[in-house]
């Protein structure tokens, strides 16, 4: 990726405005669905039973929520809609506790929030898109699975390690 005169790649805008608005819009798209695509496969449609898993997924219209027994992450993607607009932003957040869905037969509160991470699109040569954290680190989209499949281990393990509270 080219870097910029301020030392970081330019974002998506950069290529925007050179009149490849729609076709940076799809590529980034498809990016942030082939993100999706990898945490929370679409399930096919059965009438029978499905067996109780470990780590459920579900996809939400803005992403996915990852969800165990005792803590989520979830993945959500807000495109930048206003007029002359240019990127979007990803956040990945992990919970302790579950997270309500939209499918979800019952609403849960409860839920705190653990950690939060915001990125934003930078796009390379081509169709090669990354994703840029709050402290200028770039990802690659494969990249942010394994940082998702993390959060969530570590929300895991947090949520079975039982607190203690010291009398002052």
């Amino acid at each position: 990726m080219d870097e910029s005169a301020h030392g970081r790649t330019p974002t998506i805008g950069a290529q925007w405005a050179g009149g490849g608005e729609a076709r940076a819009r799809a590529g980034l798209q498809r990016l942030v669905d082939r993100l999706v695509a990898e945490l929370a496969p679409e399930r096919g449609v059965t009438r029978a039973e499905r067996p109780v898993a470990a780590i459920e997924c579900h996809r939400t219209p803005r992403g996915c929520i990852l969800q165990s027994a005792t803590s989520a992450v979830s993945v959500s993607w807000f495109p930048d809609r206003e007029e002359g607009g240019t990127d979007g932003e990803l956040h990945i957040a992990s919970w302790r506790g579950t997270l309500s869905h939209p499918a979800a037969a019952r609403r849960v509160a409860g839920a705190v929030l653990l950690q939060e991470l915001v990125l934003r699109p930078e796009c390379g040569i081509g169709d090669a898109w990354a994703w840029r954290d709050g402290e200028g680190t770039l990802h690659a989209n494969s990249g942010m699975v394994a940082i998702c499949r993390g959060l969530l281990a570590t929300a895991m393990h947090e949520a079975a390690v039982p607190t203690t509270d010291v009398a002052s």
